[in-house]
């Protein structure tokens, strides 16, 4: 036994008919997939079903799985509260996966429960699976910031139980496609929008699940999708497994992209070409590789303060043979860090307070890296997974309205007579207006967008990798 077949759903509350109100009809080809995955749930009669969400507790460094031995939810907060559903809860299969990736030294397990909850991206399956089959008990994943690697060997483990428990298990993905297909949309339009569901109903045409870990962050991103670490659990729980992959449907009619698609095991032995994990890990090094190889020096300089306060707590010493304008301009400049495509730290100055650029990007790099209030101090054994990004500002000058921004060419800072302050870089994914804009920078100050007084200026900045 094992896993016996995977879906990848999404999750439009308006499809649950308490909610819709009729709207539904307008997503028939979802609804009629659902079904369908609903019917062959039932034909396969699992023990355990395991769904995914980007809907449970989240955590930037762990993956949580919901403990306890059952669980219930509503559409209240869709204005539908008697659309309600419950779940018994897997305990047996919960916590020897819990254990097993305490073992594989994944940060993943029950510790840290913030709801109980069902959510609506678990609900919106189980209102479809409940309706042909029952006879089930239920584990819950969340997503989390961490590597597409450790959602892919979170899969593994999930696969790895249901081998060790003799278990019929069927993994359901939880997850929508892009939320910026049309500009008629709630989210609006984004180029990337089509682009990524294209990618992902190519995927799941092909089964070729590679392309779900080396997907650019920044493109997924644009796309303001919420499936991608989903479905990657998903192709974990595959991993090394045949299987014949069905696109059971795909539209977007309200500017959310909705993709059904189902993974049926296809024969009894492994198949080693399947084993994606050893490729992307092979793909990711070199691509880690080639970004240090290439990196701009001003990137480069602020590595090498960062690397050599990590590891010795001492500042690094300007070294000599930068390009000469890094000893003699001053000027403020933000230095940001990533890991896996999130946010790492942050931390710049808007104005100079060194004698030298490259002393200010030492310091900032310092500061992103240890002092940013919103994440733990960097570890040595981060390091070499950390994207930098250098940003010099122009001079900041004052403007009347957000009218004279775009996301794109400027950055903005909002600050009241008081002296509250919030800056927001430009050219950031997923920021795609000027409201966007402010609102942010605002929230960051701590300052009401709306209040009186209310300044902004608007700042260029040379962007370096």
């Amino acid at each position: 036994m094992g896993i016996v077949a995977a879906f990848a759903v999404p999750h439009p509350p308006l499809i649950i008919p308490a909610v819709g109100q009729g709207r539904q009809s307008g997503i028939q080809k979802t609804i009629d997939a659902y079904e369908e995955v609903g019917r062959r749930i039932a034909k396969l009669a699992p023990q355990t079903i395991v769904v995914s969400t980007p809907h449970s507790v989240m955590y930037r460094d762990y993956n949580h799985i919901s403990p306890g031995t059952h669980a219930s939810g509503s559409f209240a907060q869709f204005g539908a509260p008697q659309a309600r559903y419950e779940a018994t809860y897997d305990q047996e299969f919960t916590g020897l996966l819990t254990q097993t990736c305490e073992h594989e030294g994944l940060a993943a397990g029950t510790d840290y429960e913030r709801d109980a909850m069902l959510d609506h991206a678990t609900m919106i399956p189980l209102h479809f699976i409940q309706k042909y089959y029952r006879d089930f008990r239920l584990v819950r994943i969340g997503l989390s910031g961490l590597s597409p690697a450790d959602h892919y060997r979170l899969g593994m483990a999930v696969q790895k139980v249901a081998n060790q428990l003799d278990r019929r298990v069927v993994y359901v993905a939880s997850g929508d496609l892009s939320h910026k297909l049309t500009s008629s949309g709630p989210y609006g339009y984004a180029p990337d929008g089509p682009k990524f569901d294209q990618e992902i109903c190519r995927i799941f045409t092909t089964g070729d699940f590679l392309g779900l870990l080396t997907m650019d962050h920044g493109f997924a991103d644009r796309a303001a999708e919420c499936g991608l670490r989903s479905f990657q659990i998903m192709a974990g729980a595959l991993d090394g497994v045949p299987v014949k992959c069905v696109l059971l449907s795909h539209e977007g009619p309200f500017g959310v992209g909705y993709g059904v698609a189902a993974f049926t095991p296809t024969g009894p032995g492994p198949d080693d070409s399947r084993r994606f994990l050893q490729k992307y890990q092979e793909w990711h090094h070199q691509r880690m590789e080639q970004l240090k190889a290439h990196e701009d020096p001003l990137v480069g300089l602020a590595r090498d303060a960062l690397e050599t306060y990590v590891r010795t707590h001492r500042r690094l010493q300007v070294p000599q043979g930068l390009p000469q304008e890094l000893y003699t301009r001053r000027a403020g400049c933000f230095v940001s860090l990533k890991e896996n495509g999130e946010l790492r730290g942050c931390i710049g100055t808007i104005a100079p307070t060194q004698d030298s650029l490259a002393q200010e990007i030492c310091n900032n790099a310092v500061s992103a890296g240890c002092h940013d209030p919103r994440f733990m101090p960097v570890h040595a054994d981060e390091l070499d997974e950390l994207v930098y990004s250098v940003d010099v500002l122009g001079e900041p000058e004052p403007i009347q309205s957000q009218h004279e921004l775009d996301p794109r060419r400027y950055g903005v800072i909002v600050s009241t007579p008081d002296g509250r302050r919030g800056l927001l870089l430009p050219d950031l994914d997923g920021i795609d207006t000027p409201a966007e804009q402010v609102r942010i920078a605002a929230r960051k100050g701590g300052i009401d967008p709306d209040e009186d007084d209310v300044q902004l200026q608007r700042f260029q900045v040379v962007r370096h990798h």
